[in-house]
């Protein structure tokens, strides 16, 4: 996936960012939070020209911020000569439309800001259409009182709208049966995935899904572990849609890495439910790689963030959640705390709860793939012999289990042990009876 590249002979749209502090459950301090929303304008193009955090004591229904605020941040705004006005937080439909009057620009809640980054990012048929439907989802509220036009009344029949039936209306049930329409695609991909994993099931490879905030080094780790080139940058929400590759672990067993999107504080519920067929491969795996970027002040709300997500994501009955926390990017770590977190991540390195790596230099990516190796290596040890005739027998227990032990004869036989899923010690009998 390449990314895109900003064409600097259009103006970027100059732009000013306000964080409504006292309105989140998130346990994030309001200054990382500002930040992030900053981050996150600038991912979409965003000239920003100033920044502000409001607190927030009592909501005013009509505009979120009280008179007195709304007239403070409306000379902000023509100070900086804004175009545009980023809420980092979920505004009503008529709290927007009353801004965007008081403030004559385009305002922009936390929401609408990051549906707008995911439509630009999707690449894949099914992101766009994951995109299509949150967005959908969001606006269909939007048409409430928004614009005036809408509600002047359309005459005429069918398609067109019946008689008597208003813009407005119109554009409601244009809408609803788009989602309709969406939501039958999505799920033919959710059936389609659900066939795709059936199919792995017969080739029992374990599955590993890397999740984690938006810009924890989620890619960087994936592409390290996998020899991929899936864009990496520290960007937000850098990559949206899913990529699998197979990898071998360490003494040749081979399992499935999936990277998945970035998740963030107060994921807008639109994208939880839209990316429910990509967010079910996290459900399936068998080890999920939660990955922090650990030299961030705000790692452990990132991280409450994320295990917040993570609960709202089924599992499936009889299967067990195993979790690996990754403390990642520790090259950028003063020296003093590099070490505390190195000892502490060796401490839990030997229950399987956490490793440290660097992912932009490699430190301490063999030994996660060994820590990996142990918490999914848990099929039964089985004994074996094979002929010397039999050769394809033998590559085949190479490619689809590990060889723990092996042994030859002096008659030329070979004698095995070899780690073997119950389906796949099955497929292997039937394949090989003379064994």
């Amino acid at each position: 996936m390449t990314s895109k590249l900003i064409d600097h002979s259009v103006p970027l749209i100059r732009a000013i960012v306000i964080h409504p502090d006292g309105r989140s459950e998130s346990s994030r301090l309001a200054e990382e939070r500002l930040q992030e929303a900053v981050g996150l304008a600038r991912a979409l193009d965003l000239d920003v020209r100033a920044e502000e955090i409001v607190r927030i004591r009592k909501i005013t229904p009509a505009t979120l911020f009280g008179s007195g605020k709304v007239e403070e941040l409306a000379a902000l705004v023509r100070a900086a000569e804004a175009e545009a006005v980023v809420v980092d937080d979920d505004l009503t439909p008529v709290q927007q439309r009353n801004l965007e009057k008081e403030w004559e620009c385009k305002v922009i809640d936390r929401t609408g800001l990051i549906l707008e980054i995911f439509g630009r990012r999707a690449r894949t048929k099914e992101g766009r259409l994951q995109v299509e439907l949150a967005r959908l989802d969001y606006e269909k509220s939007r048409l409430v009182r928004t614009w005036t036009h809408l509600e002047r009344q359309r005459g005429g029949t069918g398609s067109t709208g019946g008689p008597g039936e208003t813009q407005i209306e119109l554009d409601r049930r244009l809408i609803a049966d788009r989602i309709v329409k969406l939501k039958g695609e999505l799920e033919e991909v959710r059936r389609t995935r659900g066939l795709h994993r059936k199919q792995r099931q017969k080739v029992p490879f374990p599955t590993i899904a890397l999740v984690g905030y938006t810009n924890a080094g989620k890619s960087t780790l994936f592409n390290r572990l996998t020899g991929s080139e899936v864009l990496a940058k520290d960007l937000l929400f850098a990559t949206l849609d899913t990529t699998q590759r197979t990898i071998r672990l360490p003494q040749g067993r081979p399992a499935i890495v999936a990277d998945t999107v970035g998740f963030i504080s107060d994921l807008p519920h639109e994208l939880v439910e839209s990316f429910r067929a990509t967010l079910e491969e996290v459900g399936e795996a068998d080890l999920i790689l939660h990955v922090r970027d650990i030299a961030s002040p705000d790692s452990d709300a990132q991280s409450k963030d994320v295990e917040a997500v993570l609960k709202q994501i089924e599992i499936p009955e009889g299967k067990t959640r195993r979790i690996l926390e990754v403390w990642n990017k520790t090259d950028l770590l003063d020296a003093d705390l590099r070490e505390a977190v190195l000892g502490q991540a060796e401490r839990l390195s030997a229950e399987g709860k956490a490793a440290a790596v660097s992912a932009w230099t490699g430190e301490g990516v063999e030994a996660l793939r060994q820590i990996i190796t142990g918490l999914i290596d848990d099929d039964p040890e089985t004994e074996l012999t094979l002929d010397p005739s039999q050769g394809e027998a033998l590559a085949w227990l190479y490619e689809h289990g590990r060889v723990t032990g092996r042994d030859t004869d002096e008659e030329g036989r070979t004698h095995l042990t070899v780690r073997l899923a119950p389906q796949a010690l099955g497929r292997f009998e039937r394949q090989f009876q003379r064994v």
